[in-house]
């Protein structure tokens, strides 16, 4: 049991090459354990670029609906009779169901009905994001919801030390650790480009304070221009300018609100890459995040990273020495952070090194050890329950 390979189904609503963090987490570990030889089997809903695309034994499509204001992303359709007559023929050691939504949910029913061992994932915060559309009385609901689905899974995954705090206080049980890593080659310092900051406005001395990620309400982006205009504030005599990539549904009015801001829109790969190293300063504003992979990102890539201490911020940055963090919610505290980091170049070229050399430490091999373990040990547990004889 503890060499041979698993049959493992993999259950999410997002997958790439759609671009948010838990489809590249999930992207990571499908790859990861493919790699160490196990047998791995994706169910997600029908993307734009499948067309046609027959489903096969290591891949399983079915319908998605759109997602209410956010293009390319959409909930998977309830498939649970599918479910049920392939795993039937075919069954897995072990699901991992992502996402929450009606895939989800279906396949968490069929996991039960056959008695198959089920791992569930906590990546994203959706009872926050209720509360951040100001849907307070929906929050409790869907808070109440996510503790029932993950209740009824055998461990469910949460990736920081923050957010097992916030859900054991919520009352969810059998809760375990599985961090996130980073490609520290991909992401690296190496791919700084002088044309593209020619192409931003900037010269080598001049200070790019990026941010990267999904731009929607939940994020907290508001922060951004507070904080930029703080530093110009503060620093008059220096030329900077705001730097976001990424891309939703709030990109519209955060153009207007910031008409001097460079948009640079989705980026992804080598293109990402060299955002990241182009750039100097990272602040990252969200209150809402289970990890925020963007952080470890902007380190492995060198930059100075401000942040709320929480989640990776919380993890993998040390205030003062490989960037600069905030009480979760002090606005002021936060652009205090970003000031302090400017204030000596010194300071910043400190950070940014400190931030490079604990980042390339994070690499992806030894989080798909990780799961792969603990997806045996919930297999192993299934198996000794089963083995039990029967007293009447």
């Amino acid at each position: 049991m503890t060499t041979a390979s698993l049959h493992i189904t993999l259950i999410t609503e997002t997958f790439p090459p759609e671009i948010n963090g838990v489809a590249n987490t999930l992207g990571r570990l499908c790859e990861g354990l493919r790699s160490r030889g196990h047998q791995v089997e994706l169910v997600r809903p029908r993307q734009s670029a499948d067309q046609s695309r027959p489903s096969d034994d290591e891949l399983l499509l079915c319908r998605g609906w759109p997602l209410p204001g956010y293009p390319g992303l959409q909930w998977g359709q309830s498939s649970m009779r599918k479910l049920l007559r392939r795993w039937t023929r075919q069954r897995p050691d072990v699901l991992y169901i992502a996402t929450e939504g009606p895939l989800g949910l279906s396949a968490l029913r069929a996991a039960r009905r056959l008695g198959i061992s089920v791992v569930s994932g906590f990546h994203t915060n959706f009872q926050q994001y209720s509360k951040q559309y100001g849907l307070s009385l929906l929050s409790r609901v869907v808070t109440h919801y996510l503790r029932w689905f993950h209740n009824r899974s055998s461990l469910t995954l949460v990736p920081s030390a923050s957010q097992r705090l916030e859900l054991e206080r919520r009352h969810f049980e059998r809760l375990g650790m599985l961090s996130r890593g980073v490609d520290s080659q991909l992401f690296h310092p190496a791919k700084r480009n002088n044309a593209l900051r020619d192409d931003w406005g900037l010269a080598n001395d001049d200070i790019a304070v990026l941010h990267v990620g999904r731009l929607a309400q939940e994020k907290n982006l508001g922060l951004l221009k507070r904080c930029f205009e703080a530093l110009q504030d503060t620093y008059p005599t220096r030329r900077m300018k705001l730097i976001i990539v990424g891309d939703g549904p709030q990109r519209s009015s955060l153009e207007r609100d910031l008409p001097d801001a460079v948009f640079c829109g989705a980026q992804r790969g080598e293109e990402l890459a060299r955002h990241y190293a182009s750039g100097d300063l990272f602040l990252f504003p969200s209150l809402t995040e289970t990890f925020g992979n963007v952080v470890l990102e902007a380190m492995a890539s060198g930059l100075g990273v401000v942040a709320y201490d929480q989640a990776a911020a919380s993890q993998h940055l040390r205030h003062g020495y490989s960037g600069a963090l905030a009480m979760p919610g002090d606005e002021d505290a936060f652009c205090d952070a970003a000031i302090w980091l400017l204030e000596e170049r010194e300071t910043l070229r400190r950070a940014r090194l400190n931030a490079r050399q604990h980042a390339s430490r994070q690499g992806w091999p030894a989080i798909i050890e990780q799961f792969e373990q603990q997806l045996r040990g919930v297999c192993a547990q299934r198996y000794a329950l089963s083995a039990q004889p029967y007293v009447p």
